[in-house]
């Protein structure tokens, strides 16, 4: 006779945490949803408002300010390039929702990263947290989102910060805990107290580690933003996702290469700022 073994269920706990979540705390949900629909629209809005060809000359000499013509006149192609392809307001909207996504992540993951780099007991707890954030499916993320925020770009930018926020956190710890010990030796030796040590040794010279997480924090970002479009994100994600229900593979094509130029050209801009700061 088979024993039957009762399964576990997780699935109805997790859902009706959620539902408690969801009922107990809407005020606070509500309200962030508002703060954060509102800078959307605000950042959105003034990207907008400046012509094409007036953002892709801001573009063009932040590229050549932060790295070198080359980077310069890569950017001019990528960005003309998009905008021929009619995928320039995609293009800003995608812009946004990383930028905004990706600060709040920095917000969060720099306090939590230095924590963890001082004190040991917070780094055993929170690595096997990030070991759960990053393994978990990226669309996974999308769940919790819409009954706490619901449809569109607030719910997008969420799931975001959750999934991009993990590397921030890991590299800025690893960044200050590489600190070599006779440099801390010397400020003890100085009597530098705890803060001072942070801000003018640890901090400064984990710099370029902790500009490396932010990198991988935007990459993670972007392309979580594509995704989000499944729960109504607007931008380069959406394109892709109607061409896909379209049919149509030259426009999801076009989307696509759309999102790897944005995706090459914040990322070498983020390597730029961070061989600046080994410089």
């Amino acid at each position: 006779m088979a024993i039957e073994i009762p399964s576990i269920p997780l699935g109805q706990w997790i859902e009706g945490g959620l539902d408690w979540l969801t009922s107990e705390y809407s005020m606070v949900t509500r309200g962030i949803s508002q703060v954060t629909q509102t800078g959307i629209d605000g950042l959105n809005d003034a990207l907008m408002w400046l012509p094409p060809w007036g953002l892709l000359l801001i573009i063009v000499g932040l590229c050549w300010w932060v790295a070198n013509m080359r980077l310069a006149i890569g950017a001019a192609a990528g960005m003309a390039l998009i905008w021929n392809l009619g995928l320039w307001d995609p293009m800003i909207e995608t812009l946004t929702l990383v930028v905004i996504a990706t600060l709040v992540a920095v917000v969060i993951a720099l306090p939590v990263g230095i924590a963890a780099a001082l004190s040991e007991r917070l780094y055993r707890m929170i690595m096997p947290v990030l070991d759960f954030m990053q393994t978990m499916p990226a669309f996974v993320y999308l769940i919790p989102a819409i009954p706490f925020f619901g449809i569109g770009s607030v719910s997008a930018i969420f799931a975001t910060v959750i999934f991009s926020m993990p590397p921030a956190i890991r590299f800025t710890t690893l960044g200050i805990r590489q600190v070599p010990g006779e440099l801390i030796e010397a400020a003890d030796a100085y009597g530098a107290t705890r803060g001072q040590k942070l801000v003018k040794v640890q901090l400064p010279l984990s710099l370029p580690t902790v500009m490396a997480g932010i990198n991988q924090t935007i990459m993670l970002a972007l392309s979580m933003v594509v995704i989000a479009a499944m729960i109504g994100a607007d931008g380069l994600g959406s394109e892709v996702w109607r061409a896909i229900q379209r049919l149509r593979p030259g426009d999801g094509f076009e989307a696509g290469i759309a999102v790897v130029i944005l995706a090459m050209l914040l990322d070498r801009l983020t390597q730029s700022l961070r061989k600046q700061r080994k410089s």
